[in-house]
């Protein structure tokens, strides 16, 4: 398996674009609206915030993928279209207008938002761009529909994976976006996910499930669910594969390659974390069971005190243990190690719950690298879990003191 270049546009038969539209008004140089279209009919799933209040765009997505099928993604940046008046009406017009511009049916469409929660829906601008945008398809351009569905991101966040299923080359790519309002209960804003593999929708839908469980909800940010948060995927098949209709060995394969692409694309988003300055990667192992590793990492890399001290690269251990300690896990604190570790070095500060004596001029030096691994041995189990975070810093409060502005 490898990861190569093209996003939503490496597997066969897929096209993008993404342009701006005006649903951005303070920022009429940045694209705001993208669309993804399959040569041919796609199986297709799709999972949802578990936020009870839930953008309008995830009830016609809900509707439309009834029957396992779509087209076509249609998604804009800088309104969430949720809480807001008219909102179905809004993402139901939207999908009109991109199936009359595309000659689908509407009901073939997944919809999507992201921005601003609580805003009347500009659909009338989707509906007068929509020409244009249907225009600049093409099958080199997932770039263009990666940065239209940013809002606070810095960063593009696209990715592909490759590999052989049937003596056919397989391809899986995916667009996402997402850097505040990140945690998990489906903690990926958006994530738009394309392959050229023959799957039906079950499999698609069971696999979405269990890539998420790994990937998009083991990351966080700054612990608030969003309301618009979604991920899909079609499938067209045009590898020409057999098709995958139950779980074996061509499943598993198919999997593997999707989960570790959701990784990483997960790990994207917890780098480009608002305001953040380094990717927390907090590794526990020797658990009692997985879940139990997950629970206690995810406690780690949410901590707002641990956030804070790697920001100030101070190894502080302790913080990490106190997140430890309220996790909801019971374990004996007697037998945990602690350690930190990036690329200049690896240092332990705590062995058996006890503090160490050790090079503090080391640490500050292993914490100011862009990437700090966070080691936790629990000396109980064989069960381990990587959950992946962001540091807490000034400009996250800046960023969100004036988001709406």
């Amino acid at each position: 398996m490898n990861f190569i270049d093209g996003g939503v546009c490496a597997p066969k038969g897929f096209q993008a674009a993404g342009i701006h539209v005006g649903v951005k008004t303070n920022r009429l140089e940045k694209k705001d609206l993208a669309i993804i279209l399959s040569d041919v009919q796609c199986s297709a799933a799709a999972v949802y915030t578990k936020n009870v209040v839930k953008a309008a765009p995830l009830y016609i997505t809900k509707e439309n993928l009834a029957n396992g099928r779509a087209r076509a993604v249609l998604a804009n940046s800088g309104n969430a279209n949720a809480c807001a008046p008219n909102g179905e009406e809004a993402s139901r017009r939207s999908c009109l207008a991109a199936a009359a511009a595309l000659g689908i049916d509407a009901s073939d469409i997944i919809v999507a938002s992201t921005g601003v929660i609580g805003q009347e829906f500009p659909v009338e601008v989707v509906e007068n761009g929509m020409a244009e945008l249907v225009s600049k398809l093409a099958y080199d351009n997932s770039k263009d529909a990666a940065a239209a569905i940013m809002t606070t991101d810095l960063t593009m966040k696209e990715l592909a994976i490759e590999f052989e299923l049937d003596g056919k080359t397989i391809s899986i790519g995916g667009i996402t976006k997402g850097s505040g309002m990140i945690h998990p209960n489906m903690g990926t804003m958006l994530a738009f996910l394309t392959t050229d593999c023959a799957i039906s929708s079950d499999m698609i839908s069971k696999a979405l499930i269990d890539a998420t469980k790994v990937s998009f909800n083991r990351i966080s940010v700054d612990g608030d669910t969003s309301t618009n948060d979604m991920m899909s995927l079609m499938a067209n098949g045009m590898a020409g594969n057999d098709e995958i209709t139950a779980v074996g060995a061509h499943y598993d394969t198919f999997t593997q390659a999707l989960n570790m692409l959701c990784v990483e694309l997960a790990k994207m988003i917890a780098s480009d974390g608002e305001g953040a300055t380094h990717l927390i990667t907090c590794f526990v192992h020797g658990a009692v069971s997985e879940s139990e590793a997950e629970t206690m990492s995810m406690s780690v890399i949410s901590s707002s005190l641990t956030k804070a001290a790697i920001f100030g690269a101070d190894a502080n251990w302790g913080r990490i243990l106190c997140a430890m300690g309220y996790s909801g896990v019971e374990f004996d604190p007697d037998k945990v190690d602690v350690a930190f570790e990036s690329s200049v070095g690896r240092i332990l500060v705590c062995e058996k719950g006890r503090g160490l004596a050790f090079d503090e001029d080391f640490a500050k030096k292993i914490l100011t690298e862009r990437d700090v691994i966070i080691d936790i041995d629990m000396n109980s189990g064989d069960a381990h879990c990587t959950c992946w975070g962001c540091d807490l810093t000034y400009d996250y409060v800046k960023i969100n003191g004036d988001y709406r502005s």
